[in-house]
């Protein structure tokens, strides 16, 4: 199946986001952790909690997550302290995705993981048991939910964790969000020098917890704003708070350098408001930024970048290349039917100098499995015409009403065989 999209003049609209994923995921382990018989209220509704929300309910022999990475590295760990014998396993995809650094980890801890298939990689067979925790290393570049599989582990292991991380820390204010997510369920956490954090053998207290809405969903509506040619559109996006602990609320200060101006109707620390995104006449002439701590904001500026005549260079993504697909040949090859040459850097950079090529008359955006695909492409029909997503139904994963949301906002959709 594929979505052809025709933006509207003008936009107009107000958007209930979905609720964070991220924050969801994290609070779903730790709330099973605290034993509590209470869901978190506000969870996302995305393909990725779902998962986890099923096999933390039903608790199967074999427990399939899909192609939900958070979820079989959460899992993972969860499944390893939690008594029971179960085996772990997802998409084909899914299992080309690495997890041997996690395991090994776990194995260090006392845990007893096997791999089922190819060694370092998923299906696991898992038996949980009480493990007795301590000292650890673990390499800090790697992705920070394998850190944070553990850390939220470590309450409940007799003798709590200390994990040191080695090498550069990527997605540090993942890391963050997970210790302040643990400190809302009673955990003792925190850093104890530039590259440690030490948790208590303490256990979680069982609580009420709400759950606000994702920055990263609201980043396309900032992208929306900046590429569509009607300065005049408003763009209100309810459910976000202003200090947002989630990494993408750096949505709105990178998308300042592109013209687009946030305001909150009001400000209260903690509680979710509504946001108002209004476009002005100047953005910055070149763009440059690591995306390190906010791999997933990459795709939205690869897009949105080229397409308003910005030059950039990104650094810091050595992560994408093992996402949902190769996110950093995924990009250069689809921003090519769009008329833009994407060059990288050892896959870990990539960069845009204005080179162009010609564009496809009719573009088909592959999607590779890859929701972000979908979602950073979308909006790239404010200016490009005759603009076809292949299987759109991607977006589940984490944004399941986009498309509904799109035509709430005036685009219309038509779908082509």
């Amino acid at each position: 199946m594929t979505y052809q999209l025709w933006t509207p003049e003008h936009i107009n609209t107000t958007i209930n986001l979905p609720a964070s994923k991220s924050i969801s995921n994290r609070a779903l382990i730790i709330h099973a952790l605290s034993g509590s018989n209470t869901l978190p209220h506000n969870l996302s509704d995305c393909d990725d909690t779902e998962v986890i929300v099923r096999a933390l309910a039903e608790m199967p022999d074999t427990i399939d997550i899909k192609a939900a990475g958070t979820a079989m590295r959460f899992m993972t760990a969860y499944l390893a302290v939690t008594p029971g014998e179960h085996t772990l396993t997802g998409t084909e995809r899914m299992k080309e995705r690495p997890i041997g650094i996690l395991v090994e980890a776990l194995r260090y801890l006392g845990a007893d993981i096997e791999y089922t298939e190819e060694e370092g990689f998923p299906p696991l067979h898992i038996r949980g048991q009480r493990l007795e925790g301590g000292a650890i290393t673990i390499d800090g570049s790697i992705s920070s939910q394998y850190i944070s599989a553990l850390l939220m582990i470590g309450p409940i292991l007799h003798n709590g964790l200390e994990m040191r991380l080695a090498g550069e820390i990527i997605s540090r204010p993942y890391i963050d969000l997970t210790l302040c997510t643990m400190r809302d369920f009673g955990a003792e956490v925190d850093w104890t020098g530039p590259d440690t954090i030490t948790v208590a053998a303490k256990p979680y207290v069982s609580r009420e917890y709400f759950i606000e809405n994702d920055w990263s969903a609201a980043s396309y509506w900032y992208e929306m704003a900046a590429l569509h040619p009607d300065e005049d559109n408003e763009i209100s996006l309810n459910g976000l708070t202003d200090g947002s602990r989630q990494g993408d609320s750096t949505a709105r200060y990178l998308f300042s350098l592109l013209g687009v101006k946030t305001t909150f109707d009001e400000v209260i620390p903690g509680v979710a408001t509504t946001v108002h995104l209004k476009r002005q006449p100047m953005h910055v002439p070149r763009m440059e930024y690591d995306f390190i701590n906010q791999p997933d904001l990459a795709q939205t500026f690869v897009v949105t970048c080229p397409l308003m005549g910005v030059p950039f260079h990104f650094k810091g993504l050595s992560t994408l290349k093992i996402k949902e697909t190769d996110r950093i040949e995924a990009l250069k090859k689809e921003m090519r039917k769009l008329g833009f040459v994407i060059h990288d850097i050892d896959g870990k950079e990539l960069y845009w100098n204005g080179e162009r090529c010609e564009p496809q008359s009719h573009p088909v955006i592959n999607t590779y499995n890859d929701h972000r695909m979908a979602l950073a492409f979308a909006p790239a029909a404010c200016v490009v015409p005759f603009l076809h997503i292949s299987h759109p139904e991607v977006v589940t994963k984490s944004y399941p009403l986009f498309w509904d949301d799109l035509q709430q906002a005036g685009f219309t959709i038509n779908e082509m065989p």
